[in-house]
């Protein structure tokens, strides 16, 4: 009983301190909704739209004041409509038409309209607002269309050629962002021409201007043998644009060729095929030399290796060794020795054999004779070289100072001067014939 009072004075407090809070809870939430919104008018939209064009390509870049958003990071947003489905919608009492955005949320201050491929005749209107932590700028617009206010650029080419003592000028067209002729979305374009002759004093320049819609321009009255330099520049009559002048381009007519340069070309032709004809000979002569030692050399192998290496049949063609045991044995020491000299001994006509030579002694005569008969019978000892040279002990009985050879022991003396390793047996003459044993 003595709990029950405070017991509802709990129940009583509770409810009151959940009330308290929870319109502390929505204080708080209004406070923070007041001061976003608050936050949110701040903001400064971008500025200063800008469209930077050429040809077909579209780029939207602005200003942003920075100092609106303190340390914070921005981000913007773009996007387009074309201008007829905003009246469309504007018309049809609609909030808002559908907008396409082109660049979300990016951080850099221009976006590219290129890929997007906006209708050269069409108009359209561009809006970019700021980003920051949520909160959003308003937008600002930008009515944009590409054949008024899109620039048009010079052409993407030129090139020149001499013609005589003119030039020919080729004009390349210029292209839109796929690779297009311009011509195409300007139809009544046209090339303005400058061109002047080329000279070192500036102050001299006289400069010569041509209008042309073709694509190739003949430059008249020019002079042979002159450097002319030439400029072009890009037209549109309908919303007056000009592009800027291309880089100046530079080419040296020409004109009749002389007698004497002419002759010089001739000479130099002569020359030129003389060299080529002179060096094609050399060439052939030296191919040929170096076939000839390689096929046919000139040093030939003797004719019994020339046995070994060709075939049976006779070819002269050498054939490969096959790996057996016979080829083996063609690789054994060969030794090549020349052949011994053959000795041929003449036997001297049957008068030498009776009559000494003449202015001998007779008594060297007689003396031979007497060992003749003594029974010598005209053998002589070929033991050695004293028998040839010393007399025997009769031809020294008599005194006799020189002693007569016969052919047949001068023929023996040749052949122990010639070969002197060879052993002499014995030579026997009988008759006339003489016999040699070796």
């Amino acid at each position: 009983m003595k709990n029950r009072p405070w017991k509802g004075l709990l129940s009583v407090a509770l409810p009151r301190r959940m009330s308290n809070m929870f319109t502390a809870f929505i204080v708080g939430l209004i406070f923070w909704s007041l001061q976003s919104s608050v936050a949110g008018a701040g903001l400064a939209p971008p500025q200063d739209l800008i469209m930077i064009t050429l040809n077909t390509n579209y780029t939207l870049t602005w200003d942003w004041d920075q100092n609106s958003a303190e340390s914070h990071a921005v981000n913007f947003t773009t996007q387009y409509v074309g201008k007829y489905k905003l009246k469309y919608k504007l018309n049809s009492k609609k909030k808002s038409p559908d907008w396409s955005t082109a660049c979300e949320e990016m951080s850099r201050r221009s976006c590219d309209l290129t890929v997007f491929n906006l209708h050269y005749l069409s108009i359209y209107v561009l809006r970019v607002r700021a980003n920051v932590n949520g909160h959003h700028s308003d937008w600002v617009q930008k009515e944009f269309c590409p054949d008024k206010d899109a620039a048009v650029g010079p052409p993407s080419k030129v090139e020149t050629e001499p013609a005589g003592s003119d030039l020919d000028v080729f004009i390349f067209d210029p292209l839109t962002n796929n690779n297009t002729s311009m011509k195409d979305h300007l139809p009544k374009l046209y090339y303005h021409i400058l061109y002047w002759e080329r000279s070192i004093d500036s102050q001299a320049l006289r400069t010569q201007t041509l209008r042309s819609s073709a694509n190739m321009v003949t430059l008249p009255n020019l002079k042979a043998w002159t450097w002319y330099c030439v400029s072009i520049q890009s037209r549109d009559d309908f919303y007056n644009k000009s592009s800027s002048f291309t880089s100046p381009q530079c080419m040296q007519t020409e004109g009749n060729t002389p007698w004497w340069q002419i002759f010089l070309y001739f000479l130099g032709s002569l020359v030129l095929c003389f060299l080529v004809m002179l060096l094609s000979l050399y060439t052939s002569f030296w191919c040929y030399r170096t076939l000839k030692a390689t096929l046919y050399p000139s040093i030939q192998l003797h004719a019994h290796f020339m046995e070994y290496l060709c075939d049976s049949s006779g070819s002269a063609i050498p054939h490969l060794l096959t790996p057996d045991a016979e080829s083996e044995l063609l690789c054994d020491k060969v030794t090549v020795c020349a052949e011994p000299a053959v000795l041929e001994i003449h036997s001297p006509p049957p008068g030498a054999l009776l009559a000494p030579p003449s202015g001998l002694d007779p008594d060297v005569r007689h003396s031979r004779q007497d060992s003749d008969s003594s029974g010598d019978s005209g053998v002589y000892s070929t033991g050695g070289s004293s028998s040839l040279q010393q007399p025997n002990s009769s031809q020294s009985s008599t005194g006799a100072k020189d002693v007569w050879l016969g052919p047949f022991d001068l023929e023996q003396v040749k052949l122990q001067q010639m070969a002197p390793g060879l052993k002499s047996q014995r030579l026997i003459a009988d008759e006339g014939i003489v016999d040699v044993r070796v």
